[in-house]
């Protein structure tokens, strides 16, 4: 007999990666609509929980209104002989899993940035309380996490309630976080990888070093070690990384032999530190992206929460579409916020020096991890709104840019010569390929080409 046989729901692996779309949600918890809203995990002693316990402060779900977004907060008390605060980020992430295997709920991200919807369909079936959901989570943690001996869970739509929560959660997360700094790369024998989303993202795989955080920003590396120990045969395993190919770029052998079995070949080498030839894959759960600015040669960032068009006009939703799904792109690199003060963030291509935008609140948070002859340098929203007005401002405040523009020019033009390309996509239309109907959708994809030209040449498309 299943243990959801009682439930008005389907709960199965089957739901991991359903999609709810705006016109089809009963209610949105949290979002991006929502300054307020987070998830935590906190273990006590096995005396100090009453197991089964379950707490909604606020309004339950047939209290909000239909089609609207609420703040939300959810906290996860835990406790067990073997349960120690390492495992407090690993049974908070498994939230993004539990939650996805409810028919027609939806999660999305994790720690303060959270998504959640649920279906107009499934709220007509009987899932009308947040008792239900804390009934779904506490036996799956149960189940899959026999650790747990005990669980209880509180529910917040108080806007109050989860907005003084909001100050408590963020501090307990930066003093999870704080702990991995200071850790590098080759003092460890083994990286950890993270499957987690790739029901959502099936050649994604999270490589997890003690300089570079999970792109969810949920999971250090003590947290990786902690969960390969206590569930050796789950979404977060070790990678003996092997040898290292390029201490820059942060390319090892034993990566990249787990990248192609993970990614069914797909994906054949990672690079970890560089958003050029072979960067790190996103799912679509990375806290924010850098992203590529041809126009000055740098790059910008931007966090899920920013609302706003960044410098050159798009939005976070457009930028995370172009690198979401497991995909490499050239230009685009998915992180976490954590990752942006390692040491290592980005040194292939130049690290803080090549960095020249980003949104004010971000810049606020990782203040202390920027070098200080850059704080100035790097412009946000409230300096300049469009590329033409930021490359103004580089050339003002004397940005490291300028420098790598004004060497660039003193180049001496190079004879015409071969360029080899990692991976060239061409949209369908670039030129007739005899055989194929015109209008027909397609992609060509040259992998390892090597391209001769004497000349590029690069024009806006009118047709679109």
């Amino acid at each position: 007999m299943s243990m959801f046989e009682d439930l008005p729901v389907d709960v199965g692996i089957i739901y991991e990666g359903e999609r709810i779309r705006g016109r089809e949600m009963q209610i949105e918890l949290g979002g991006p609509r929502e300054d307020f809203k987070f998830e935590l995990v906190q273990a006590l002693a096995l005396d100090e929980i009453e197991d089964g316990k379950m707490e909604i402060i606020g309004p339950d779900l047939p209290e909000l209104p239909e089609g609207t977004n609420t703040p939300f907060g959810m906290v996860i008390y835990v406790a067990g002989e073997a349960i120690e605060k390492d495992l407090e980020g690993v049974v908070e992430r498994r939230l993004h899993e539990y939650v996805n295997f409810i028919e027609g709920f939806m999660h999305l991200n994790q720690r303060y940035d959270i998504q959640l919807r649920l279906s107009k369909k499934s709220y007509g079936k009987g899932f009308n309380s947040f008792r239900i959901l804390g009934d779904v989570l506490m036996r799956l943690y149960k189940s899959e996490m026999p650790f747990i001996e005990k669980i209880s869970i509180t529910f917040m739509t108080d806007p109050a309630a989860v907005e003084e929560w909001y100050s408590k959660v963020m501090e307990i997360y930066e003093s999870r976080d704080a702990r991995a700094r200071g850790m590098k790369d080759n003092e460890v024998d083994v990286f950890y990888g993270c499957s987690l989303c790739q029901s959502f993202a099936p050649t994604h795989l999270c490589v997890i070093t003690p300089q570079r955080y999970a792109n969810c920003g949920a999971i250090s590396w003590f947290d990786g070690r902690a969960t390969a120990k206590i569930d050796p045969k789950g979404p977060v395993f070790e990678i003996p990384h092997g040898e290292c190919i390029d201490d820059v770029t942060g390319e090892y052998d034993g990566v990249n032999d787990v990248i192609r079995e993970k990614s069914l070949g797909e994906i054949e080498r990672v690079q970890l530190y560089t958003a050029f030839g072979y960067p790190h894959t996103s799912c679509g759960c990375f806290e924010g992206c850098a992203f590529y600015i041809p126009e000055v040669d740098a790059f910008g960032v931007v966090h899920r929460n920013f609302r706003g068009e960044t410098v050159n006009g798009l939005n976070f939703v457009t930028i995370s579409d172009l690198t979401a799904g497991g995909r490499q792109v050239d230009g685009f690199h998915g992180l976490s916020i954590e990752y942006m003060r390692s040491p290592k963030f980005m040194q292939a291509d130049g690290g803080w020096e090549r960095v020249v935008w980003m949104p004010v609140d971000i810049k606020q948070r990782i203040l202390d991890f920027i070098p200080p002859e850059m704080v100035e340098k790097i412009a946000t929203e409230e300096d300049v709104a469009s590329n033409e007005e930021l490359r103004s401002w580089l050339i003002e405040k004397e940005h490291p840019i300028v420098q790598r523009w004004e060497s660039a020019l003193a180049e001496p033009t190079e004879e015409p010569g071969e360029i080899t390309v990692p991976t060239l996509e061409m949209p369908a239309g670039a030129f007739p390929i005899q055989g194929i109907p015109s209008g027909m959708g397609f992609r060509i994809i040259l992998k390892n080409a090597k391209i001769k030209a004497e000349k590029m040449v690069i024009k806006a498309d009118s047709g679109r």
